[in-house]
């Protein structure tokens, strides 16, 4: 039995794309697909391109992890057969940011008398997250290395569901779009991501208003921020921004530093005209950074004198690893940031 992309029935999340066919096109980390049924075998079709490092996909059979390995272009994944028909339900979800992106085409199940079981529902809390590697759960399955520099890696340990930003979603009961990049940083020309490129490394500003955005793919699109109006709006930037140059520690009010700041207050602004109810937090993480950031972030979000626009400090801001979080540190964050949302009230998801 064929269950087609466009199947009703199907849950999907995540800020997702359409591609000229009308296929779903998973660009961001934490897109995802579930779907409830009855069969004794479940297989999906897929389509990939990637750019960099080995691409894997995840998926939860029934509270039950797994990830695969797939490959540029069309791939036919077997998640999973049991031994009689039987119910289950499986998400399918992108692991990695747009180092791959992807096209769900369908899955098939197959059985004595398989079917598509109906009933599925998104949560009605809906968290948006802008953020680089650390919102992405890049290498947070390095557990071993745990407050230590990155192990060599290929993309195998870059996990979503691991990242803070999942988590503390998981824990609110959200549904989350996590608009997550890997070395990005807030304005063009910062940063890692796409750095050495003509015209520059791509900031945040360049990728905040589009689903597909890596010139790479060769083609841009533009995201309508009408089919998602998030409760609470998380900026996880200001850590990349040091790269190549860290202007904001050694020159704290210097001219580069005052650009940054007024691009950084421009940007909350812009994300309180888009969501004019929305409970807004600005943050940096966990992951090594100067304080020098913090103090500009929390600076900037004070000054706008916005009573939902807050700033959040983590216990252990900043101090936590020198490379990227792993699973036990991005936890710490969830927890403490579920926490400090809980301290609004319920009345912060009622706008």
């Amino acid at each position: 039995m064929i269950i087609e992309a466009s199947d009703n029935r199907l849950l999907y999340s995540g800020r997702i794309g359409k591609t000229k066919e009308g296929l779903p096109l998973f660009v961001y980390p934490a897109t995802s697909v579930t779907v409830r049924f009855k069969a004794r075998k479940i297989t999906a079709v897929i389509r990939a391109r990637c750019e960099y490092w080995d691409a894997y996909i995840g998926y939860i059979i029934d509270g039950v992890h797994g990830k695969l390995k797939i490959n540029e272009g069309v791939n036919s994944l077997l998640l999973a057969e049991f031994p009689g028909d039987s119910t289950h339900e499986l998400m399918l979800y992108k692991r990695q940011d747009s180092c791959n992106r992807i096209v769900f085409e369908k899955f098939v199940i197959e059985g004595d008398e398989p079917e598509i079981i109906e009933g599925l529902k998104a949560p009605v809390r809906r968290i948006e997250v802008y953020g680089d590697s650390v919102s992405a759960g890049e290498v947070s399955e390095a557990i071993e290395y745990t407050g230590k520099t990155d192990p060599m890696h290929n993309g195998e340990f870059s996990d979503a569901y691991y990242s803070f930003a999942w988590m503390t979603a998981r824990q609110l009961n959200a549904r989350i779009h996590d608009i997550a990049q890997g070395g990005i940083a807030l304005d063009h020309g910062t940063g890692w991501f796409h750095e050495g490129d003509k015209g520059g490394a791509i900031g945040m500003w360049d990728i905040y208003d589009k689903i597909s955005y890596d010139p790479f793919y060769g083609e841009i699109s533009y995201w309508d921020f009408g089919q998602y109006i998030p409760h609470v709006v998380l900026l996880a930037i200001g850590q990349n921004d040091a790269h190549p140059y860290d202007f904001m520690a050694d020159d704290y009010d210097g001219n580069r530093a005052d650009a940054w700041r007024r691009s950084y207050g421009a940007f909350l602004a812009r994300l309180r005209e888009i969501y004019p109810e929305a409970l807004i937090i600005s943050m940096t993480t966990l992951l090594d950074h100067d304080e020098a950031w913090d103090r500009a972030i929390r600076e900037v979000s004070m000054n706008l004198s916005d009573p939902k626009i807050v700033n959040y400090r983590f216990e252990r801001n900043g101090k936590a690893t020198p490379g990227h979080l792993r699973i036990s540190e991005a936890k710490e964050m969830a927890d403490e940031l579920s926490s400090f949302i809980d301290s609004f009230g319920p009345s912060v998801w009622e706008s």
